[in-house]
């Protein structure tokens, strides 16, 4: 039995899917079972950290996001984890590596560390930037043919969320995994502008991108319901930082670890065009 947690997520959603396709028995963790809308094999339960032993009961090896901003509660998680289980692949952070300093690398690098002093056998996965990141221009995207934000020179590795899933069912189901960080790119670096003009390509429309200062999308994103307002200056300061920073390095990990080379952004944007 393989748990999958934060399994209605982008990419969580991915690996379950995944493993069904290969015929491995799966328990999903959602907060709310009653809308996963996962195939009829699967078992979902619902998972906080308070039942997460419940969750774990006779499982092998699990899927790990961490939702938090800190590392507060990976003693009780991890301990978890290890008192069930013999492996855990954990869905990291390329900030572990890049921006070890920020909120985002710190709490998954002392998480890391956690998993590596347990016994357990592990794999990390450190992904570059997620493609469905595109979903937070969602709502101005359906309200206009602009998209306002800062930063919009900052290039990124765009990462299909089901290249990440690829690799993560690998290391869950495959020999050769143990002890492995695998850092996860996307084929080619894209600035926010590119980004959102293939985004245009994609659903047929002339999108194009209106810098703002970066106090005129903090004020915007705290102003977003949708968008944690704890995450807003962390983003920020990430997005500074990478813009004075060298371009992000390609990795070709995605095909060494599944045989099949990492999807592109337009790839991406047309598999995903209907959810905007």
């Amino acid at each position: 039995m393989i748990l999958v947690t934060g399994a209605t997520g982008n990419v969580g959603r991915q690996v379950v899917h995944q493993l069904v396709e290969a015929g491995h028995p799966v328990r999903a963790m959602t907060r709310d079972p009653s809308w996963a809308a996962l195939p009829g094999a699967v078992e979902v339960v619902k998972g906080e950290h308070e039942t997460i032993d419940r969750c774990l009961d006779g499982v092998e090896s699990v899927f790990l996001i961490w939702p938090f901003h800190t590392a507060d509660l990976a003693p009780a998680v991890v301990g978890a984890i290890r008192r069930h289980a013999r492996r855990v692949v954990l869905l990291s952070s390329g900030a572990v590596r890049d921006q070890p300093d920020s909120s985002v690398g710190l709490s998954h690098g002392e998480l890391e560390q956690r998993i590596e002093q347990s016994g357990l056998a592990w794999t990390m996965l450190w992904p570059s930037t997620f493609a469905a990141n595109a979903f937070w221009w969602r709502d101005q995207i359906r309200s206009g043919d602009v998209v306002r934000g800062a930063f919009g020179a900052v290039p990124m590795a765009m990462l299909h969320e089901r290249d990440i899933a690829a690799v993560a069912v690998r290391a869950l189901t495959t020999d050769g995994h143990d002890e492995a960080r695998y850092a996860l790119t996307g084929p080619q670096a894209l600035t926010q502008v590119e980004q959102v003009r293939i985004l245009g390509d994609a659903l047929g429309r002339p999108l194009r991108w209106q810098e703002l200062s970066r106090e005129e999308e903090r004020r915007r994103l705290l102003a977003d319901d949708s968008f944690p307002d704890a995450f807003v200056d962390a983003l920020l300061d990430g997005y500074a930082q990478m813009l004075d920073g060298p371009p992000p390095a390609l990795t070709n990990t995605v095909e060494q670890v599944t045989g099949r080379p990492a999807r592109s952004f337009a790839e991406w944007a047309k598999d995903r065009a209907g959810d905007f």
